[in-house]
């Protein structure tokens, strides 16, 4: 196991798959609990079902008869040990915790008869907060399928459902409206696709341009703040954006992802692992090219392209060959005010989706600190039987 397949202040294995380790690995059996030393405050814990290796960046933690293996797991998830430990950790990027700091840390220790019924107690408490979650969870997800699916209906088929149809001649695309037409993706740019600048990004300097990452993209179209970068000018002059123009990824996991600069980023140039697509107005809304690439239809196209590839790559000209139904340029912007009403709704709801699981994760944290410090006295606390 790497610290990869624990996920962060659950205990929980990510998944079940086994993992390979070229280098030293530290053996483990059997109810011994692995500890992340690694950025501590990630809270990586895992109580061990079975034998096996672990990264050495997990410390292995074998528990003597009296302390129960479990409320060891769920000690070593309590917020203030972890803020005990974090608060010991040295380094600055890649902080790492050592055993020496660890092992003289005190801790509250009862019974072993209390430590079984608190575990027991945090067991069923947790899973009940983790199936609310999990709910929440897919909500999320059913809002992330409704939302692609509003979006793939208005920038393919437009928005009177009353329009008549014609074959596209593009099998993934299938009937559009008959005065919609088809144009190769170079054939509606100003200007031809352009790769970015190869350059690291090491600056911090918000008086210079944004140096944008794909990495600074977030899902719903927005940059990350705390992933800013920036370009010294005379770097970033030939790759400054412009308003509307949109970022393409072009390798790794990331091919198809899209951004459209607004110059309410401010001052902007872009990275060498992007292709910038800069729309010819007389031709192409920008905001109705941006959704369109957020579209299954668009997706179907490079995953199809894909399935050959070896490696992940979309190169500038398999960009320019892409396929994009037209509707007139009036049309095109109707139906992106539309979908830009629509996203707000689904924005909204999401946002709440997301801060409900905050919260439950902040009161599972508080609940195993509370159970584990004896804040709260659940000896007595009748716990059902699993099902």
């Amino acid at each position: 196991m790497g610290l990869e397949h624990i996920e962060s202040w659950t205990g929980k294995r990510i998944d079940d798959e086994t993992a390979f380790s070229e280098g030293v690995a530290t053996r483990f059996v059997k109810d011994d609990v692995l500890f992340g030393k690694l950025r501590p405050y990630l809270a990586k814990v895992y109580l061990a079902s079975k034998e096996g290796m672990a990264t050495t960046e997990a410390l292995v933690l074998t528990a003597e008869s009296a302390l129960a293996p479990k409320f060891l797991k769920y000690l070593l998830l309590s917020g203030k040990f972890i803020d005990a430990v974090s608060g010991a950790s040295f380094g600055a990027k890649m902080p790492r915790a050592n055993w020496e700091t660890i092992g003289g840390l005190p801790i509250l220790l009862p019974s072993i008869a209390e430590q079984q019924q608190i575990a027991a107690f945090l067991d069923w408490k947790t899973s009940q907060i983790d199936a609310l979650i999990a709910k929440k969870q897919e909500l999320l997800d059913k809002l992330k399928e409704k939302r692609q699916a509003v979006i793939t209906q208005a920038v393919t088929k437009g928005l009177n459902p009353d329009a008549p149809m014609r074959d596209s001649g593009i099998a993934w695309l299938g009937d559009m409206p008959t005065h919609w037409e088809v144009r190769r993706l170079k054939f509606l740019a100003s200007e031809p696709l352009m790769y970015g600048a190869n350059e690291a990004a090491e600056l911090d300097d918000p008086t210079l341009p944004r140096y944008i990452r794909i990495t600074d993209v977030k899902d719903d179209g927005t940059l990350h703040d705390d992933t800013f970068r920036s370009l010294l000018q005379e770097v970033a002059a030939p790759y400054l954006l412009k308003e509307g123009d949109i970022l393409l990824a072009r390798s790794g996991a990331t091919v198809g992802k899209s951004f459209q600069y607004l110059e309410t980023w401010g001052i902007a140039a872009y990275a060498g692992y992007l292709i910038r697509f800069r729309v010819d107005a007389k031709l192409v809304r920008a905001r109705f090219a941006y959704y369109y690439m957020r579209s299954e239809h668009y997706w179907a196209c490079i995953n199809a392209s894909l399935i050959q590839a070896t490696i992940q790559n979309f190169s500038a000209e398999k960009y320019a060959n892409l396929n994009l139904p037209l509707p007139t340029l009036d049309e095109q912007s109707k139906i992106a005010e539309k979908i830009d009403k629509e996203v707000v709704k689904f924005d909204a709801l999401e946002t709440a989706a997301k801060n409900a699981i905050t919260r439950l994760t902040e009161y599972r944290t508080a609940l195993i600190t509370a159970a584990t410090t004896g804040k709260i006295d659940v000896r007595h606390v009748k716990i059902p039987a699993s099902p």
